[in-house]
């Protein structure tokens, strides 16, 4: 990885050849919606699991040069499509066509948006690819943190977060210290506070909340999100799932990152300074503000976002969070604390957890239940090689498959 300084110094490109990991889900869609609106940026390729219909509607939109559909029976039946269609988009299938995509040297940015362990090859191959890329895939990090920024150390890459609260740490930061890798407790930084809505169930009775359906908690107060992260955010681990992200992103121990309750998402996080300053970006709940500015950095660009009146928005209000009613979050911190595998085996229980919860196979308050159990069985090592961290992986997803199964 180049210095910052060096980076800092980089003209802006005036137009970017753009591969988007995950372009059916929330934040591929909204990327799509912000190229829309700047002709200076380029579609290389699309790639998604098995949604055929919407990677449709993109391709004929956007005339990528591929499209890929890791499904193959939804690769075979794109392409049919589209033929029909008179397009030129040519249709890849499989993981490897992930790959491709990803570290194709006529690319120049890539956003990481596939939802969970999947994303985590394609970005790492993006990485080592020397692109720019906008991570939105956190369990990249959460997996292989320190694997990860090895490789993006030993690469030109230029890593951009894209979650709205790691975007907003980013955007407080001094210039100098912005790029990930860089170590910001020498410019002053005294600690980092992540803001969380609280999700739907901030109020919500904790005898209430073992009869909670998967559509309650999918209907998040602020945020337009899939249906898996959704349920992170009711359950908090989305926020636990940040902290450890956020070590990796600012080079900081878990100690220096605090975790507020902050239900009016209008301050998306916060910087603190030695000196006693507090510096705090705000907008609106929206996340094509995080994904413009990212592609766009070290530029600003129209994000097509609402502009915030402060007028207009009720009393901002910030508590801290309540362990026994997010569990989720404690089981976060202490993996946080503990490093090695113990992220990655947090991150697979989660999302088999979740996975059955969505489907009714467990109940809302059984998550954390699940993700304790695995924990207490397995062995936390150092995760000193991706074959460590994938058999970690595999354990983990296997024990919780089981338990659930069971419940």
């Amino acid at each position: 990885m180049t210095s910052s300084q060096d980076n800092q110094s980089l003209p802006a490109r005036t137009s970017a050849s753009i591969t988007i990991l995950g372009s059916t889900g929330s934040i591929g869609k909204s990327t799509l919606e912000v190229i829309a609106l700047h002709s200076r940026y380029r579609v290389f390729a699309l790639t998604a699991n098995n949604n055929v219909a919407e990677m449709l509607q993109q391709c004929m939109r956007f005339q990528p040069v591929f499209a890929v559909m890791v499904d193959a029976d939804a690769a075979n039946q794109l392409e049919q499509v589209l033929l029909g269609q008179g397009s030129t988009t040519r249709v890849l299938a499989g993981e490897e066509a992930l790959l491709a995509v990803a570290r194709h040297p006529s690319v120049d940015t890539v956003m990481a948006a596939i939802v969970g362990a999947a994303g985590l090859p394609p970005t790492l191959a993006a990485v080592e690819a020397s692109k720019k890329v906008l991570l939105a895939n956190k369990e990249a990090l959460i997996m292989a943190g320190e694997l990860f920024m090895q490789t993006l150390a030993a690469s030109d890459a230029i890593l951009l977060p894209i979650d709205s609260e790691h975007n907003a740490v980013f955007q407080c930061l001094p210039p100098e210290s912005r790029l990930a890798g860089s170590d910001i407790r020498r410019q002053g930084v005294r600690r980092i506070v992540l803001t969380a809505s609280g999700g739907p169930f901030r109020e919500t009775s904790l005898d209430e909340l073992a009869q909670v359906t998967p559509a309650q908690a999918c209907r998040h107060p602020n945020w337009s999100m899939g249906r898996k992260i959704s349920v992170d955010s009711a359950t908090m681990m989305n926020k636990g799932l940040e902290v450890i992200e956020a070590c990796f992103l600012f080079g900081v121990g878990p100690q220096q990152i605090d975790v507020l309750i902050h239900p009016q998402s209008i301050v998306h996080s916060m910087v603190e300074y030695l000196d006693g300053s507090v510096i705090a970006q705000l907008g609106s709940p929206d996340m094509r503000i995080p994904i413009s500015y990212s592609l766009a950095w070290p530029e600003r660009i129209n994000s097509g976002a609402s502009f915030l009146d402060l007028a207009k928005q009720p009393d901002l209000q910030f508590f801290a969070p309540d362990l026994t009613r997010f569990p989720c979050l404690r089981l976060g911190l202490e993996a946080a604390e503990q490093g090695g595998t113990a992220p990655t085996i947090l991150n697979a229980a989660n999302e088999i957890a979740v996975e059955s919860f969505l489907r009714g196979g467990i109940g809302f308050t059984d998550i954390p239940v699940i993700i304790a159990r695995v924990q207490a069985q397995m062995t936390c090592r150092k995760a000193d090689s991706i074959d460590i961290i994938r058999q970690a992986d595999e354990q983990a997803r296997a024990i919780a498959r089981e338990l659930t199964a069971r419940n």
